[in-house]
């Protein structure tokens, strides 16, 4: 089941700038181990799945794990071969705005070389750069 809101305000929203640094949700909040993104862009529902679903596979069982983001920006498209005009498309998929310094995953309650390694397979899912983070060097 895909991440997306349960109700929106309004269903078509324009694209945005994504300009800036993250000013929020860039520190460790829960979790004693995160990723954080270094790129700018927009992450999808899916991707954002991929990820949780290949992290929490490597933690077997052990741990808990927080998604720290949440696709809630409405992505719409025109069918193909269609002409221009005739309004706006419908919605095709849910994504994140995401900002460098913006916290994806944090990990709790396992070893810092499994955290390591699922944060590691839930990064090689992510279209972005990431680094991983310890509550010990937590950098801003």
């Amino acid at each position: 089941m895909a991440m997306m809101p349960k109700r929106v305000k309004h269903r078509r929203v324009q694209r945005g700038a994504r300009a800036g640094i993250a000013t929020s949700n860039n520190k460790l909040d829960f979790g004693e181990y995160g990723l954080q993104v270094l790129d700018r862009g927009w992450l999808t529902a899916k991707q954002i799945e991929a990820a949780r679903v290949a992290a929490t596979r490597r933690m077997q069982r052990r741990g808990q794990l927080w998604i720290r983001v949440f696709p809630d920006k409405p992505v719409s498209k025109k069918p193909l071969e269609t002409r221009m005009g005739k309004g706006k498309g419908a919605p095709e998929e849910w994504v994140a705005v995401l900002r460098p310094g913006n916290m994806i995953i944090e990990i709790s309650g396992c070893t810092e070389t499994i955290a390591r390694e699922a944060l590691a397979l839930a990064s090689s899912k992510i279209p972005f750069r990431c680094r991983f983070l310890t509550r010990q060097n937590t950098v801003i």
